[in-house]
């Protein structure tokens, strides 16, 4: 069984995941940590519930969910894997770092490229990587068939979706990731996002006002 702690760091209120399983090895979900207090944090609940984290994971690679990534390699000897579609955001992070007033002092590459073909394994669990643009190039899902969750980085959120607005953005290829890659998931999937709480694909499927009829799309 896989436990998930989700933290909320840095200004843009993006959800770090821990998921971690019986076997004391997990995974890091999500790279916002911003402060030497949140990395304390994050630090403090790894240490006292004995995990190990083997990976870090990008769901995408907009700065708000990247800006901890070295930080958290660095602390726990960790790689960083992303989709390959992610690498131009990372290779400019401090720029968007910039542009958005946050600090980031450091760039961690990509170690390991993830794909449909690349499942995410720790412990006794295997995640399926499903590739899911839209809203931006590289953005990922990790779903867990087993456990029946589902986390979504900015694709999909409670009541909503992600912007389309920024660079790589595309509405219409959103709502075919949306359609085409979570709403074929059973409706009791638990969805976690990047932002804000967790929901349901089923609550989703028949109440999200962002989502597009599939005759729309």
């Amino acid at each position: 069984m896989v436990n998930i702690k989700r933290f909320v760091f840095n200004p843009f209120q993006v959800n770090t995941y821990v998921l971690s399983d019986e076997t004391g090895e997990g995974i890091i979900v999500d790279g916002g940590v911003s402060t030497a207090e949140e990395m304390g944090r994050l630090k403090n609940y790894i240490s006292s519930n004995g995990i190990t984290p083997l990976l870090l994971v990008n769901t995408h690679a907009h700065i708000d969910h990247i800006i901890g990534n070295f930080e958290i390699c660095d602390t726990f000897g960790i790689p960083l894997a992303a989709h390959k579609d992610s690498r131009k955001f990372i290779e400019n992070g401090k720029i968007y770092a910039d542009t958005f007033g946050l600090t980031m002092n450091n760039i961690k590459e990509i170690d390991k490229y993830l794909s449909e073909e690349t499942p995410v394994e720790f412990g006794n669990t295997k995640l399926t990587v499903l590739e899911t643009p839209g809203h931006a190039d590289g953005s990922i899902c990790l779903y867990d068939p087993e456990g029946k969750y589902v986390i979504t980085g900015d694709v999909l959120f409670y009541q909503s979706i992600g912007r389309t607005d920024l660079e790589t953005g595309d509405y219409k290829l959103l709502q075919k990731s949306i359609w085409n890659k979570l709403f074929t998931l059973p409706d009791d999937t638990v969805v976690y996002p990047g932002h804000g709480p967790e929901t349901r694909i089923g609550t989703e499927k028949v109440g999200n006002p962002f989502v597009s009829i599939p005759g729309d799309r």
